[in-house]
Order: structure tokens, then C-alpha cells, then sequence
């Protein structure tokens, strides 16, 4: 059963002729077995990354101690000492990816990305203004990110409105404003003392070592908000997607809803950096993968936050294993995965063209 549609641009009545039940099964199939594979990958590697380490532990003995529990060193280790940062990894990877597919969405371009833009960046200045110069602790520490992410997405917001500038040209301007808050992050990092700097730097690359179940509630509790504001705003979306012209057409204020949408994202970045310092590329590879795995015309919000978390907590793995007994930073493994990816998408875009 088919539907139609007609939207009147002056003269010209344009009739839209929607095949609905076919396209919904056909796309609402795909992205179900992609999002059932990508959960099943990050469930199978969160149990894995549960009994690796100093302490190892298999996964029965691993399933037994989160549910049931009578072995108490096993739980020590699997609840107290690791459990946490795994569940952070998840809910992390899953905000960076809807805060990429946001920008994506809005900036139609697959470069969109909130680590490219400069949004990661001007949560990061936010963050060491606090560490290095108020001397603040977590909770001032992720105040500061916040502030700082909003911040910089408004400047780079506000230039663009001043020039009515598209999407690409957005992200042009937030390459600008990144390069400069970079160095104004080196130049903070430069004036402090040792012990600070260092503390910083090792902040500034993106690390999940240390995180504990104080860190978990409230981060849980954010994401959840963020998560009940963005319900509503997904399906402008998509509207979005089809150009600023197409959306007042159609009786949206681009404008506004661009805006709105967002402080969405730099709200879901800002926690993530608050939490574990800036981590590069989750935000630009998940909803790029989602799209190209799900074969939707537009970037879903639940594709890219199973990816983004199944991206993270394998990345975790690889920083915390691969060269044990040394520790990476996460950071280090994500921008290395994401800077192959982004020449790879440079050279298929290149090649389209």
C-alpha cells in the first residue's frame, strides 16, 4: 500500500510517492541484524575484557560473578575493579557516536565530527582551565568541559550564522577554531608545573585507567537526560538531510533546530571528555560505519551508538592488552585506527569525484 505526498514550492506541486511497508521492512531488518551483531560483539568482548588482565579469569567463572557471586575474589575483581570501566567504555562509545551521527546529520558531510569540528578540542580547554589553573576536581573538572564544549560550538556556531555558511564551510570553520584552542591548550599545558603538566597530558590523551564506580551514577544519570532530549529531536534529523530549503519547505526552523541539535551533540562529547579526556575518532568512524553496515539513506542514531560503544570497548581492549604489560592510553589506539579511516574515506571520496 502506497502513500502520497505533495509539497507546493510556488507554481510547482511536487508529488512524493512513498512505498512504505517495503522500505521500512527491508531497512528495519537490516538495521536490527546490525545492531543484534554489533551488541553481541561488544557483550562477547566486555565478558572478555572482564577476565583479562594480571588476574585472569574465564568467562564462566567471569558470568558466574556478576550474577551470582560466591566466589568473592572473582567478584572483588570483575565488580569493584573492573566492571566500571567497562560499562563507562560502552555508555562513552555510545555517546560519541550519536554525537557524530548528529553532526553528520547536520553538517551532511561525513567529516562532520565533533573531534574535527573542535568541539572535543574546546572541551579539553575547558577542562585544563580548571585542572591547571583552578586546580578543581572531577566534578569541576567535567563542569569545565561542558562549559568549554558549549563554548566553543557556540563561536564556531555564531561565525557560520554571520556568513550563512553551508554545512561543509561549518566544518571548515571548526577546523579553524580546533587549531587555534589547540594551541592555546599547549601553550596552559607549557605554563604549569611539572606534576600538573604531566597529570594534563596524560588526561589530554584520552584514557578509561582509573575509573570507578563513583564516576559511573552520575555519568549514567547525564547520558540518560541527554538521551531523553535528543528522542524528540531525532526525526528533524533526517528533515535536515535533505537541505536547509527542503526544511522550511516542509515547515521546520533549520535554523533552530541546527541549533538545538547541536548542543545536543556537544553535550554528549563533553561528557565523555569530562570522564576520560578527548577521544579521537569513535565520533566520526561509528555513524559512518552504521550508515555503510545499514544501508539506510540516513545516519540512525541507534546504529551509531552500538557501534561507537563495540568501537570503544574493543579499542580499551587493545590499549590495556596489546602491549602488556604496558598500558596505552585509549586515545592513542582510537586515533590511530581513525586517522587510517579518515584516509580511507578521503581516498574513497576522491575517487568518487
Amino acid at each position: 500500500m502506497s502513500g502520497q505526498r505533495s509539497i507546493d514550492f510556488g507554481r510547482t506541486t511536487v508529488l512524493l510517492r512513498l512505498r512504505r511497508p517495503n522500505l521500512t521492512a527491508r531497512i528495519g531488518v537490516r538495521t536490527v541484524v546490525v545492531c543484534a551483531i554489533a551488541l553481541i560483539v561488544a557483550v562477547a568482548t566486555a565478558v572478555f575484557a572482564l577476565g583479562s588482565g594480571e588476574f585472569p579469569i574465564p568467562a564462566t567463572r567471569v558470568v558466574r560473578a556478576l550474577f551470582i557471586g560466591d566466589e568473592r575474589f572473582d567478584r572483588l575483581v570483575v565488580w569493584d575493579w573492573r566492571l566500571p570501566r567497562i560499562l563507562l567504555a560502552l555508555a562513552l562509545g555510545a555517546a560519541l557516536g550519536v554525537s557524530g551521527a548528529i553532526l553528520q546529520s547536520v553538517t551532511r558531510n561525513p567529516l562532520g565530527s565533533p573531534d574535527i569540528i573542535g568541539f572535543s578540542t574546546g572541551a579539553y580547554t575547558g577542562a585544563l582551565l580548571v585542572i591547571l589553573m583552578l586546580g578543581g576536581g572531577n566534578f569541576q573538572t567535567a563542569a569545565g568541559a561542558m562549559i568549554g564544549g558549549l563554548g566553543a560550538a557556540l563561536v564556531i556556531h555564531l561565525l557560520a550564522l554571520r556568513h550563512n555558511v553551508s554545512g561543509f564551510r561549518l566544518i571548515i570553520v571548526g577546523i579553524g577554531v580546533s587549531a587555534m584552542l589547540a594551541s592555546v591548550n599547549t601553550w596552559l599545558i607549557m605554563r604549569a608545573d611539572l606534576d600538573a603538566a604531566m597529570s594534563a597530558a596524560a588526561w589530554g590523551a584520552g584514557s578509561l585507567n582509573g575509573l570507578s564506580w563513583p564516576r559511573v551514577a552520575p555519568t549514567m544519570i547525564i547520558l540518560a537526560v541527554l538521551v531523553l532530549a535528543v528522542i524528540p529531536a531525532a526525526p528533524r534529523l533526517r528533515v535536515l538531510e535533505l537541505g536547509d530549503d527542503t526544511a522550511r519547505a516542509l515547515g521546520l526552523d533549520a535554523s533552530k533546530a541546527t541549533g538545538w541539535l547541536i548542543a545536543l551533540s556537544v553535550g554528549f562529547t563533553s561528557v565523555a571528555t569530562a570522564v576520560a579526556g578527548p577521544i579521537a575518532f569513535v565520533a566520526l568512524a561509528a555513524p559512518h560505519l552504521a550508515r555503510t553496515l545499514t544501508r539506510t539513506p540516513s545516519i540512525a542514531l541507534v546504529p551509531a551508538a552500538v557501534l561507537g560503544a563495540t568501537l570503544l570497548i574493543t579499542c580499551d581492549w587493545i590499549a590495556q592488552h596489546a602491549f602488556a604489560p604496558t598500558t596505552i592510553p585509549v586515545g592513542l589506539v582510537t586515533g590511530s585506527i581513525g586517522g587510517l579511516y579518515l584516509a580511507y574515506l578521503l581516498v574513497v571520496d576522491a575517487r568518487r569525484k
